[in-house]
């Protein structure tokens, strides 16, 4: 399909409505009108009207990869772009999609930071169900998630190495508007507008590898594997055709990851494996993602099982806490009002939906409904049992905290049908099912 372009005194090169309507019937955007849309659209040529139709054309009729990597590179453009090449050291990132339970930045960036490589985390924070890096680290008393490029530079290039903090507003604005707007036009699930927003601020970042930790299941963005597989695919394409190492782990996110659901119990949790310790879950992938961005990094043989036991990734944590105005060994916050809810009947865990109980952790207070809303770090759930655990009725099956006692009542609902015992213990699959390559 042939876009016009505008004649006369008009000085845009293409028309928004012929892009819509090439899209609308399943065409494909010719590279320099796909390019002119995001950009007009971030100088606010292009309406919000307007990009949300183009946003529902792609959701209906999805993207060409060709038209995927023209997006996400007009993205980067329409901001900064940062490089590391001064740091006279490898950088490889971690990205997640997002589940209940998934803490493991916290001791995956120390870790990978034992071995001499670099690690920018440019983290965000959390809305809806599932919880935001930054929010978790906030519960730390006098931690700041804000931080300058010197600051992230000097932190990255000294002892400490790793670095967790805030993206700075220029990189690729183009996405911080368009994700606002997919976010209230129910096209935040299109495959090509994900893979666009996640790769173009990772590639804007500067990094020389990334690692994708990609969910699928009940509390997952992606519930279909399948989907999920494909948005691995997409966003690995994506990186490597920009000249990023990218590989993906496809991970199971239908049980919550590990027993802390929340934002202080999860730094809690995250110090308990940095002490060697902690869920088998939460150890397992942390260790399997170090290795994969250690790989990258060209550190196949590290031993990050030794760093993560002999207090390495330990001291690493605490030098980077520090390192922006945190303190490692203050006291985390506590609720006031907890709930215990306890076995029915004796019985085996069988099920553990991850949705309902990231739901009811946000209703808790762990959560926020709107971006400018506050969280609470106290606020959260605790598990005590896991899917194929036995347990004698009347013992305790997970805690709920929150300040106020009045939010127990819709947390609880929340959980209604999201748990079950039974008799005979269920098959439990893989943690990491798949690893996906360019």
């Amino acid at each position: 399909m042939t876009l016009r372009r505008d004649q006369g005194p008009a000085v845009e090169p293409f028309d928004a409505i012929d892009v819509i309507r090439a899209k609308r019937d399943g065409g494909v955007v010719p590279e320099a009108a796909l390019r002119w849309m995001v950009d007009a659209y971030t100088r606010g040529y292009v309406s919000d009207a307007q990009m949300a139709s183009f946003a529902m054309a792609v959701f209906q009729r999805g993207m060409q990869r060709d038209e995927i990597r023209v997006l996400t590179d007009a993205m980067i453009a329409s901001g900064e772009r940062m490089s590391f090449t001064s740091l006279g050291k490898k950088t490889v990132d971690k990205h997640s999609t997002g589940g209940v339970g998934d803490k493991i930045t916290l001791p995956l960036a120390p870790l990978v930071a034992c071995f001499g490589v670099a690690v920018p985390q440019l983290s965000g924070r959390g809305l809806g169900h599932t919880g935001g890096t930054l929010d978790k680290l906030e519960s730390i008393p006098g931690w700041r998630a804000a931080l300058s490029n010197e600051e992230m530079f000097a932190q990255m290039q000294g002892v400490v190495g790793a670095v967790i903090c805030a993206a700075g507003s220029g990189l690729a604005p183009a996405d911080k508007k368009l994700y606002a707007l997919r976010d209230v036009t129910g096209t935040v699930e299109a495959i090509p507008l994900i893979a666009s927003s996640i790769m173009s601020k990772k590639i804007a970042e500067g990094t020389d590898a990334l690692v994708l930790d990609v969910k699928f299941g009940s509390g997952a963005f992606m519930q279909d594997i399948d989907r999920a597989r494909e948005l691995a695919q997409t966003m690995v394409a994506l990186g490597t055709d920009s000249g990023v190492a990218t590989t993906a782990l496809l991970t199971d996110m239908n049980v919550p990851l590990g027993l802390a659901i929340g934002n202080a119990n999860e730094v809690r949790e995250s110090v308990e494996i940095l002490a060697g310790g902690g869920p088998a879950d939460v150890r397992e992938l942390t260790l399997a993602l170090a290795r994969e961005m250690l790989t990258l990094a060209g550190h196949p043989d590290a031993d990050v099982e030794a760093a993560l036991d002999d207090g390495r990734a330990m001291d690493n944590w605490k030098a980077m806490i520090r390192a922006q105005d945190g303190d490692p060994d203050a006291a985390l916050p506590t609720a006031r009002e907890t709930h215990v809810v306890t076995a029915p009947a004796d019985g085996v865990v069988t099920r553990m939906d991850a949705l309902p109980f990231g739901i009811s952790a946000w209703r808790l207070g762990a959560g926020r409904a709107r971006a400018e809303d506050q969280v609470v770090h106290a606020a959260g759930i605790d598990l005590h049992v896991k899917p194929g655990d036995r347990v004698a009725a009347g013992q305790a099956l997970f805690t709920l905290s929150a300040e106020d006692e009045a939010r127990f009542p819709r947390a609880l609902e929340a959980l209604d049908d999201a748990w079950s015992l039974g008799d005979t213990a269920p098959e439990i699959g893989p943690l990491v099912r798949e690893r996906i390559t360019a």
